[in-house]
């Protein structure tokens, strides 16, 4: 989700392939070419320092045993997708490290030990075939939900394979459709037919490395004789065009996705003509059966109203298509609320809203005027709840989820209007949570703004030496809400330690006024939220300088990154994960002009004048004592790309800083394509924080 690169004038001198040369702007340019030999020597090299330093002990052993324990775990709840009669599960274990696609029935769900009909073991394939396969899902066509486009991926990256499947045989289609590896976008037209955007050669991607053409793809004929039916430009980030299969309501529809917050969507005709649907850019629209929901990111004045930015209205999609504004709010931000989500069954719209940060759900009825409102229930106190409709084509099924950092996850189900849902799965408890309290504070932060934060420590902890956890993301209008999680409570909470996670601007917290706050020349508003975090837990005495860490990972890694070089007397140890951090060139690597909304253009000169103050790479300077500092990535990451961390630690390393590097070989942006992966990769930000905060 970021991106940063570095030198000034360095676009210009080597290109994404370009030589493995010292450039005198930018001496360590020879990292970004990922598996050229030097650069990948030198990731083996400081690799094998750092499992040294801190993956060569029993106590590394153990805790990664103990997060691996929790991640293969039988007792998890598994999340099930419903597509016709039959329940859709994906599933890793010790066993299948890299999992299996499977099915039940709901009869068979509600035991305690459903039996499962497998479809694929994704590791028995990747043996077979000796590709290093990682799911990353699958689409198929409804109603009949036979036809499939499975999503593999070699070694995690972004870039996958789509191959058919089908589900009845239980196995791939013989000369069935087969996608080439790229960052594709499918979707079904018809049992034989597909709309595909995907590398179809020169021209076909965007500058983003998205899909800028999308063609009808024929079964039996080769892709290259593929018919072209829609196209974007080259500074788009992606055009997608899809199918929607909505019994008595069968379209199709186009979307070109200009910039991160802004998009055009067009309804199809029969002849190709294309109506777009006229709403605000920078808005959210949904079309489901009858209905367009319109979520605003700016205040829209439409039909005599205006609707300010964080509201949800309502239209039927035919007559507004013809001129009519008759639209209906169905929800409207107040200063400490915002639109969470939501989701449709057959005949009710599920509404799940935030009040300084907790959840709350309502149940929509449409009708003549305001439709009626029902609640559904609210979370426990400080965790999040969150309802979806199973089969929005057939019933007013739902499922419930409700999570905690100290309350293990609970799945229900109901049907709307059929009375309370009846639980059907319980996440065991993975540390002793009753040792523990969650409370809720708020910091002012440099302009006077009220952030929240949550703290997850023993009752009345006042001990300021405890080692304690600062986390956070703070962009893209994501939501940090209470979750569980076992692997932490593990490895941080049972030996002692406090964990916080600071709601800082650049989130969805507070819907889109909270996102926009700082965006851009607004940025360094996101890490002044953060500092008063991490000062207000010094002041209140729930930990000092000398005791206190964070960690962040993607945008959240660019979070830490700044923490390092802007406020580098704050924390005794930082851990930054597939980070952004060089933002003067990231535009120009993976998929970094695609986020150029939310930080920026470095290619432009007033913006680089306010993207230098918050990229880190540039920031670093000789003679400051900056605290250690973790950076993990992964050379399959073609999101952010490991460039970014590789370079910073090169030029830290040079700077005389206490600084480590892992680089996963495998595991894409996630950073880890299996489970002992990913129990390896947090056990290492756990032991290094640990080492430097106790």
């Amino acid at each position: 989700m970021k991106t940063t690169w570095l030198a000034v004038a360095v676009a210009a001198a080597v290109a994404l392939t370009g030589s493995a040369h010292a450039d005198p702007i930018d001496p360590y340019l020879w990292l970004e070419e990922v598996a050229s030999p030097k650069a990948m020597d030198w990731v083996k090299g400081r690799n094998a320092v750092t499992v040294k330093a801190l993956a060569s002990s029993p106590e590394f052993d153990k805790m990664q045993g103990q997060i691996l324990e929790v991640l293969d775990s039988d007792a998890r709840i598994p999340f099930v997708r419903r597509m016709g009669p039959f329940l859709y599960n994906f599933w890793k274990d010790k066993q299948h490290p890299r999992g299996l696609f499977r099915r039940t029935t709901l009869e068979e769900y509600r035991k305690p030990q459903p039996a499962w009909e497998l479809l694929l073991d994704v590791d028995a394939l990747g043996k077979a075939e000796k590709e290093n396969w990682v799911w990353e899902g699958f689409t198929c066509l409804k109603p009949e939900y036979r036809s499939c486009m499975l999503i593999l991926s070699r070694g995690g990256a972004d870039a996958n394979v789509l191959r058919e499947y089908d589900l009845k045989t239980k196995a791939f289609v013989k000369n069935g459709f087969v996608v080439p590896e790229a960052k594709s976008d499918v979707s079904w037209k018809d049992p034989n037919t597909l709309y595909l955007g995907s590398d179809f050669g020169a021209g076909s991607m965007t500058k983003s490395g998205y899909p800028r053409i999308v063609k009808e793809w024929k079964r039996g004929t080769p892709l290259a004789s593929a018919k072209q039916v829609y196209e974007g430009k080259a500074d788009d980030v992606a055009v997608s065009l899809l199918h929607d299969a909505t019994p008595g309501f069968e379209r199709d529809f186009a979307r070109r996705q200009i910039e991160t917050y802004a998009s055009e969507t067009f309804l199809v005709g029969k002849s190709g003509a294309l109506t777009r649907i006229d709403v605000p850019r920078d808005a959210e629209l949904d079309v489901e059966r009858e209905w367009l929901l319109v979520q605003t990111r700016s205040p829209w004045t439409v039909g005599g109203k205006t609707y300010e930015a964080g509201s949800l209205v309502a239209t039927r999609l035919e007559p507004y298509l013809a001129g009519k504004r008759e639209l209906t709010l169905l929800f409207q931000p107040t200063p400490t609320t915002s639109l969470a989500g939501f989701s449709w069954t057959k005949t009710r719209l599920i509404l799940t809203t935030l009040e300084d940060v907790v959840s709350h759900i309502e149940v929509l009825t449409p009708q003549p005027g305001v439709w009626k409102r029902e609640p559904l229930g609210g979370a426990p106190e400080l965790s999040t709840i969150e309802a979806f409709g199973a089969d929005q084509d057939n019933s007013d099924e739902y499922f419930l989820t409700v999570t905690g950092y100290l309350n293990p996850t609970t799945l229900s189900r109901g049907v709307l209007g059929a009375g309370p849902p009846q639980s059907l799965k319980q996440s065991p408890a993975f540390f002793d949570g009753t040792r523990h309290t969650v409370r809720r504070y708020f910091a002012a932060s440099k302009d006077g703004t009220r952030v929240p934060y949550f703290v997850v420590s023993p009752p009345d902890q006042k001990n300021d030496q405890t080692p304690t956890l600062l986390y956070g993301y703070g962009g893209f209008e994501i939501s940090l809400q209470p979750w569980y999680d076992g692997g932490m409570g593990r490895a941080w909470l049972s030996r002692g330690g406090v964990f916080v996670v600071a709601n800082i601007r650049g989130g969805g917290e507070y819907g889109p006024r909270w996102h926009q706050a700082a965006l851009k020349q607004n940025r360094l508003r996101a890490y002044e939220d953060f500092a008063a975090v991490a000062q207000d837990l010094v002041t209140r005495k729930i930990t000092s300088q000398s005791h206190l860490g964070m960690e962040g990972g993607s945008n959240g890694g660019l979070l830490a990154g700044n923490m390092l070089t802007l406020y580098p007397r704050l924390f005794a140890a930082v851990v930054s994960e597939v980070p952004l951090l060089d933002m003067k060139r990231y535009t120009h690597l993976s998929a970094g002009a695609s986020w150029m909304a939310e930080y920026g253009d470095p290619d432009v000169p007033a913006e680089w004048a306010f993207l230098q103050t918050f990229s880190p790479y540039h920031n670093a300077k000789k003679g400051v004592k900056y605290p250690p500092v973790l950076f993990t990535t992964s050379t399959r990451d073609d999101r952010v790309g490991p460039v970014h961390a590789r370079k910073m630690t090169a030029k830290m390393l040079d700077l005389g800083s206490d600084v480590t590097f892992y680089e996963n070989i495998e595991g894409g942006h996630g950073g880890a394509a299996d489970h002992k992966e990913a129990a390896f990769m947090s056990a290492l930000a756990y032991t290094f924080l640990w080492n430097h905060l106790r």
